[in-house]
């Protein structure tokens, strides 16, 4: 009997146990599907707890993408330098501490940028991004502060060009560019440019020679073709001399030239007449503007080739009936305290392509197929029976449009510690080309203005 009520007892606890357990996942159900009591009082910690956990995951991202760009700049083969509106470098890569023989590259203290590297064109690069407020580029030639410190670090003065990048609150990035490599190709190109034109020069002579001889053997018509051939190889022989120029100008700027008193008015004078004949096909005028007398030391051959080959660009795309402006005058100079002589040559043509405008001063280049070829040169294709032009005429008519004028044009201003610009000007539209060149007061003649 005892038994029995034990066993009675045990199934009771196990049906109160059954029905406990049922009641328990039937709450823990209710309570999963509706908000507890504390959300009901309290509705937006489930927001604020959901946007903590995007921000937190963007925030997690963003470290990462920062580590990405970190490890980009660090193997980047190309410096960066991150300064603060006070200068201070804040931070740089191994190729920037390369380039300018930074020690410590690494976890480098904000100091002043000019504590570091000793460069001023990489300040000046810097200012001007800062000035500006958009990207600026800048070429120089990098050397190091000592000669001590160039032994120990193994390196030499090198080229080197700079990218301005303005950043926020004044702070300026800058990406640093070995061009030791393009300066070595472009050697290279130009010692093969003057071998062959070397070479080329004693055959051409030699073509030359013979061409003359049998100019005056023979008879009309057989006297066209070899005044066709003549004039081809004084063509040929005037750019075989252009490039000779210029690799010698390259090579030694300055012990190539004679520096004398030279007027400039007058040599203006002097080289707009030797074209004269060209401008007369145009009916083209030279308009003056300047002092009535002007002289500076110069290479007087060399400043009367500038002023030919410029003369020479101007007249070949003017339009007829207008005028060739020359405006001279002395203005102060940016980089000193001295002044500086401006020349002005404005013509009324169609102008550079804004395209070539960084390009125009290198060596061959030819902004448009229509606007490199002389008006002699498309006359050319004129029948057997024609004659040839004369060899009287002037020896900038005798020369194509081969993309050297303008080049050497740079390379005699800049032998004489001068500096030329190309543009385009506001109000004629035309080619604009601005040549500074030095001046000292006691190379002053007389500065009485012309009207």
């Amino acid at each position: 009997m005892q038994l029995l009520w034990f066993l009675l007892g045990l199934a009771i606890g196990f049906l109160f146990l059954g029905w406990y357990l049922a009641d328990l996942n039937v709450r823990l159900q209710r309570s999963s599907l509706k908000p507890t009591r504390l959300q009901r009082l309290f509705p937006f910690t489930s927001t604020m707890r959901r946007i903590i956990l995007s921000h937190m995951e963007n925030q997690r991202f963003l470290e990462q993408e920062l580590a990405m760009w970190k490890h980009i700049c660090h193997v980047a083969p190309i410096g960066f330098l991150y300064v603060d509106r006070e200068n201070h470098l804040i931070r740089c890569n191994p190729k920037a501490c390369q380039l300018l023989d930074i020690q410590q590259c690494q976890h480098i203290p904000p100091r002043l940028l000019l504590e570091l590297v000793r460069s001023y064109e990489l300040d000046q690069l810097i200012e001007q991004t800062r000035k500006v407020g958009q990207h600026c580029e800048r070429e120089w030639i990098f050397h190091p502060v000592s000669a001590e410190q160039a032994i120990l670090s193994q390196q030499q003065p090198r080229p080197m060009r700079g990218y301005g990048l303005p950043l926020a609150d004044g702070a300026v990035g800058v990406f640093l560019e070995n061009r030791q490599e393009a300066t070595l190709l472009a050697q290279q190109r130009d010692r093969w440019t003057s071998d062959v034109a070397h070479e080329l020069k004693t055959p051409l002579t030699s073509i030359r020679l013979v061409a003359e001889t049998l100019q005056t053997r023979l008879e009309p018509p057989l006297r066209t073709w070899v005044d066709r051939l003549l004039h081809e190889t004084i063509r040929l022989s005037g750019l075989v001399q252009d490039l000779l120029d210029l690799s010698h100008l390259q090579a030694s700027p300055t012990a190539r030239l004679t520096k004398q008193p030279v007027d400039l008015v007058k040599l203006i004078q002097s080289a707009w007449q030797s074209l004269e004949p060209l401008a007369r096909k145009k009916n083209l005028q030279l308009h003056y503007s300047g002092p009535s007398s002007l002289v500076i030391l110069a290479d007087e051959p060399r400043l009367h080739r500038v002023l030919l080959n410029v003369f020479d660009n101007s007249i070949k795309y003017s339009s007829p009936e207008q005028e060739i402006r020359v405006c001279m005058g002395l203005t102060a100079n940016t980089t000193s305290t001295t002044q500086q002589v401006h020349l002005e040559v404005i013509d009324a043509g169609p102008g550079f392509p804004e395209s070539a405008l960084p390009h125009v001063f290198e060596r061959f280049y030819q902004a448009d197929p229509s606007r490199t070829r002389s008006g002699y040169e498309l006359g050319m294709a004129r029948q057997p029976d024609s004659s040839p032009p004369s060899s009287s005429e002037p020896a900038a008519l005798m020369n194509s449009s081969c993309g050297l004028g303008l080049a050497i044009v740079r390379q005699i201003v800049e032998a004489h510690q001068g500096s030329v610009t190309a543009g385009n000007h506001p109000a004629t539209g035309g080619a604009w080309l601005q040549i500074f060149l030095p001046w000292k007061p006691s190379e002053a003649v007389s500065l009485e203005s012309v009207t």
